[in-house]
Formats: structure tokens, sequence, C-alpha cells
């Protein structure tokens, strides 16, 4: 008899125990966020010459076109069309960005209404090794008193592929 009476029981569905889970992301989410490295992205802005350049009269094209070209062991200074300045020669530390610098100085106080450089890349060139010539060509730190001085060398940078050696630019 014992098998009839027996009750029937509704049975309420277990509830989730998410204590756990929130006690996790409540420790969790803070130290991600602590941890979380928040990378700084830097914008170089780049002027493109344009076409209508290559249509001025032939007396003001003898005006200089400094073309900075970046090869695996030299840094060629030059015009693109009187040709080559200065090589610089790379060490083992890497390219001489001091010297790119006082020769870029001298150039400067040549012609001190000119802003604007080719630099030219061979492929295989580093990204670090660009923006350091993009900088060195940019600016030069000068000792003025005591304090150094940031001077504007040839703000406007164009970047191009570096012809080959022997080829012209």
């Amino acid at each position: 008899m014992s098998g009839r009476l027996r009750r029937r029981v509704k049975k309420e569905p277990d509830e989730l125990n998410i204590t756990a889970f929130l006690n996790l992301m409540v420790i969790l989410v803070p130290f991600l966020l602590i941890t979380a490295v928040f990378s700084r992205m830097a914008v170089l802005e780049l002027n493109i010459p344009p076409a209508s350049l290559l249509d001025q009269p032939e007396d003001l094209k003898k005006d200089l076109q400094l073309v900075v070209t970046i090869r695996r062991n030299a840094l060629e200074v030059g015009d693109s069309v009187g040709g080559l300045i200065k090589k610089i020669n790379a060490s083992a530390t890497g390219h001489d960005l001091k010297g790119l610098s006082q020769l870029l100085v001298q150039v400067k106080t040549r012609f001190p209404d000119k802003k604007n450089c080719a630099i030219l890349a061979e492929p295989d060139v580093s990204y670090e090794t660009l923006v350091q010539v993009m900088d060195a060509v940019r600016v030069v730190e000068q000792l003025q008193g005591t304090a150094v001085v940031k001077a504007e060398l040839f703000p406007d940078i164009s970047i191009g592929d570096a012809p080959r050696e022997g080829e012209q630019n």
C-alpha cells in the first residue's frame, strides 16, 4: 500500500549558482585592465610633392632637390638633379645619423628656404632605421648656451623606393 500512497512532489528546477563565477570576474577584470599594455600611436605626416612640380620651368628646377637614400651599408645624400653630394658609410653599430645631421645642417645653411626632402629606402631597410633617418632629416638638436634646442631642417618628407646601386635617382 505504501507504493500507492506516494506523493508526487513537485521539484523546482535547481538554480544555477554563479557566485563563484562572479567572484572570479570581480577579481579578473580589474587585474586585466591594470596589466594591459596601452600602446602609444604616433602619426607621421608625410607630404607628397604635387605632380605640378614636374611642369615647372627649367630655371626653377635648378633649385636643390634633396634626396637621402638609405642603403644597407651607407647613407647617400644627393641632389636629384646635381647628383651625389656625400656618401656616409655605416659602421658596425649602424648608420651614422650624427654625420647625416651635420651634413644636412651644412646643406640647410646653403638653402635656408628649402623645406622638402625625399627619403629613398632599399626594401630590406628596417622600419626603425627609416624612422631614425626621418627624425635626423626633420630636426637637429643644437646646443645654445646651456640649453639643447631643436632646429628645423627639412620637415616636409616624401618616402620612396631606392633605385639599385649604380642606377640614377
